[in-house]
């Protein structure tokens, strides 16, 4: 209901116009839509009951993510002081009263403050029935009131708990909280309400069909569609044009065509993350760092990381240091003729490269000219909420599912972990969209990127969740590679550390502990937004900012300041801002690390043959 403009009004004024987007357009079309609504509901029952009792004769675990044991530690603390829960509960109480007594003054005709708005990042609660209508307003308020008090008392409950259990159940209190949102049900969304009935329901006869799809698509597990697929690679996405040149059984590896007539003496080799696609470097010709990085003067090559089968099982965290980095670096000389690589680590790629930097400083290997890290961790003692997946419970239960299938983790699974740090924007959003409003994805490059899931070979995964997040070896100096213990601080080559102020995969304070680490000239930045668009974020879009501070570290011209304070609110607190991208930053630094300029170089040119064109084959496939 809308707000009197000239005094009070009777609470019915507004009502039918209120009511005008709430009424049934064909009684008939909705009765026949709310059967087949009915049908298609009891085949989703009985599927799901049938792959529980596949699932629970399996071997796999019922709880995986071990959130029974994480609650019952909850449970003990409240047993342990039921004065809280009982003043826990009375406050609430108390809250619900003033929102009673508020919304009866509203519909008297009294204009009211409301006792609880959303987040002003909020999306869920844009549509304008949720301010105007007194009845969305009440839901939405008493949703916030409960999801509000929900995650308050769970927090003052687990004060006494130790720190990872205290995390994860936190984590997933808020997970049960936004799930429960009066946004993801037909009778108290207003949107969704509105649309069930003007078109006669037949929005849950399309969502219902397309969540069959969905589960079809996964193989019986929910493969939430977030993108329409009108994206091909090579040919609208992933375009820069370019060579395979090399192709083992972890990399294919792409040397792009040079933009300029003279290129840096120094290559460019990157490795991406192998837990996504590479083309998230190259998604369209616009918002592609590849292509502005050969525009720059740079020759660069990227590793195309294989998507791994059964048969690659058992490589290791050093086999994809052997076969990805090294075999790389090797490969980038002999194309280019050049000893001394520059490179880049996006991610757990960064996470390999900072290790493979300690292994090569004890092995005398100066092979890397320089290295830059995009959102990578080399520190986890803060690695932010994907420590709640790792224990020891999850872990097991983890290797259980991988070795049901066969030796790999599905790239369903993990991109439903990631999924789940930004559940409302990444899993609930598209609920409602596809779903409850029966709509189909509007095509977004990022998000299809997103979508095409990669697989995770068991050997690696488990020591990369085990030694990284959850004993943190490598920045205590514990980390073994073959025979090798690895010393971060014997690594001396200059290094540039990208964060992103927004990041919730690598928070910008974990990678700056990196700062610490590293035995050489050290650069490091805060970007604007999060893990991804932080990252390909290119100068044209004039998007976002960046903060540097050169009283720390190494500046651009490669001169040194002062060394970096304990805590990154101390370099913070004398950052500079700099609006859009960072990436003319980072060349400044790198350009002056990268020799003079020589004649540029094509794909084929050297001793490597061209075996494809790019994106090559690698990327092509498909998870499932």
């Amino acid at each position: 209901m809308a707000k009197p403009q000239n005094g009070p009004q009777s609470p019915s004024a507004k009502a039918p116009d209120a009511a005008e987007g709430y009424k049934i357009g064909d009684p008939g079309a909705f009765a026949r839509n709310m059967v087949q609504v009915g049908i298609q509901s009891q085949q989703l029952l009985a599927d799901f009951m049938r792959r529980q009792a596949t699932k629970a004769g399996s071997g796999e675990p019922m709880d995986p993510l071990n959130i029974t044991g994480a609650f019952t530690e909850l449970l003990r603390g409240m047993v342990a002081d039921p004065g809280a829960i009982m003043e826990a509960q009375f406050q609430l109480w108390r809250d619900y009263m003033g929102l009673w007594e508020r919304t009866a003054r509203r519909m008297m005709g009294s204009e009211v403050e409301p006792v609880v708005s959303p987040a002003s990042n909020d999306k869920r609660f844009r549509d304008k029935d949720w301010q105007e209508n007194q009845i969305f307003d009440f839901i939405k308020q008493s949703y916030l009131l409960t999801a509000n008090w929900m995650q308050a008392t769970v927090a003052k409950a687990d004060e006494k708990l130790d720190p990872k259990t205290k995390k994860r159940i936190e984590f997933y209190t808020k997970q049960f909280a936004d799930a429960i949102a009066p946004t993801n049900f037909v009778l108290t969304n207003p949107e969704v309400l509105r649309t069930t009935l003007q078109s006669n329901g037949e929005n849950l006869v399309k969502g219902l069909n397309n969540l069959l799809e969905d589960l079809d698509r996964g193989g019986g597990q929910l493969s939430i569609r977030q993108s329409a697929d009108t994206f091909k690679i090579g040919e609208n996405i992933a375009t820069a044009p370019g060579k395979v040149v090399f192709r083992n059984d972890l990399i294919e590896l792409l040397q792009f065509d040079p933009a300029t007539e003279q290129v840096y003496k120094a290559p460019l080799l990157i490795f991406p993350p192998w837990i996504n696609k590479f083309y998230i470097l190259d998604l369209r010709p616009e918002n592609s760092f590849i292509r502005w990085a050969t525009a720059q003067g740079y020759t660069v090559f990227v590793a195309s990381w294989v998507n791994p089968d059964k048969k690659l099982a058992k490589k290791t965290f050093e086999d994809y240091m052997r076969e990805g980095i090294f075999a790389g670096l090797d490969a980038v000389t002999a194309a280019t003729g050049e000893k001394k690589v520059n490179c880049i680590g996006y991610c757990i790629g960064g996470t390999l490269l900072s290790a493979t930097l300690a292994y090569m400083a004890a092995n005398n290997d100066d092979r890397v000219n320089s290295a830059t890290f995009f959102a990578a961790q080399a520190d986890f003692s803060e690695a932010g909420d994907l420590q709640v997946f790792v224990d020891d419970e999850q872990l097991e239960a983890l290797k259980q599912q991988m070795d049901e299938a066969g030796g790999v983790l599905e790239g369903g699974k993990m991109a439903t972990t990631f999924n789940m740090l930004r559940a409302n924007d990444l899993i609930w959003s598209f609920v409602v969209q596809n779903y409850l409003l029966g709509k189909e994805p509007a095509p977004f490059d990022l998000l299809y990127w997103n979508s095409d899931t990669t697989r995770m070979p068991e050997a690696t995964h488990l020591f990369y969740l085990r030694e990284f997040y959850k004993n943190n070896c490598l920045s205590q100096g514990k980390l073994m590679l073959g025979d090798q213990k690895l010393d971060l601080s014997k690594v001396k080559v200059p290094i540039y550390l990208q964060s992103a102020k927004d990041d919730h995969i690598a928070p910008f304070r974990s990678i700056y502990k990196s700062t610490k680490l590293f035995g050489g000239p050290v650069r490091f930045i805060i970007s604007g937004s999060g893990h991804i668009a932080g990252v390909i974020n290119p100068p044209a879009a004039k998007k976002y900012q960046y903060w540097t501070n050169d009283a720390f570290g190494s500046l651009p011209d490669g001169k040194m300041a002062k060394p970096y304070p304990a805590k990154v609110e101390d370099w913070q607190s004398g950052a500079k801002e700099t609006p859009g991208s960072w990436w003319p930053d980072w060349d400044a630094w790198l350009s002056k690390l990268s020799g003079p300029k020589v004649p540029a170089r094509k794909p084929g040119d050297g001793k490597l043959k061209v075996l494809g064109d790019a994106p090559g084959t690698y990327v092509k496939v498909k998870a499932r």
